[in-house]
């Protein structure tokens, strides 16, 4: 058990029949946990951008993809695309703010130094900007996005990593 009371969870790669759980466990996320960043338009207009199971998929296949799971089911999940942007970070609102992003932030590092990689880049929402400084990520520059005529604001944040020794690179 972590601090939380939480059990902590355990993390494995990607598998298709996932895809379901992830979509839904992605737009409870947008809709629930980011109520005090966003506005109702600006969350319904991320939803729906978000509500688009072949793109997500493809999201998932294409990059190094773990999912957390706490009793045998997926509370959450992480894709690195070209092995040094975080594309995806989402966890269930039943589990926010119990580790289990930090879990997944911490082994998709891990994985990344392991194989060379020297700094990670994230865009992170505002909601998830907290938990990226606490892991030591440096905010570079405030971006916008306009989604279906509506803007949302996200910062992009780097951190530098210390490659595993005899890491190819």
């Amino acid at each position: 058990m972590n601090p939380t009371g939480f059990p902590e969870p355990t993390l494995r790669p990607y598998l298709p029949s996932d895809l379901p759980l992830l979509s839904e466990i992605r737009l409870s996320a947008i809709e629930e946990l980011t109520v005090d960043d966003y506005d109702e338009t600006q969350r319904q207009a991320w939803a729906s951008a978000a509500d688009d199971d072949d793109a997500l998929t493809e999201t998932l296949e294409k990059s190094l993809t773990l999912i957390a799971l706490i009793g045998g089911g997926p509370v959450g999940f992480i894709a690195l695309k070209d092995e040094t942007l975080i594309d995806q970070l989402y966890v269930h609102p039943a589990v926010a703010r119990t580790g289990v992003a930090s879990n997944l932030v911490d082994a998709i590092e891990k994985l990344a130094a392991a194989r060379g990689t020297t700094a990670i880049t994230v865009d992170s929402s505002d909601t998830a900007r907290p938990l990226f400084e606490a892991r030591g990520y440096q905010p570079v520059q405030r971006n916008t996005v306009e989604i279906n005529g509506v803007w949302l604001g996200n910062t992009r944040m780097t951190k530098t990593l210390m490659p595993k020794p005899g890491a190819n690179g």
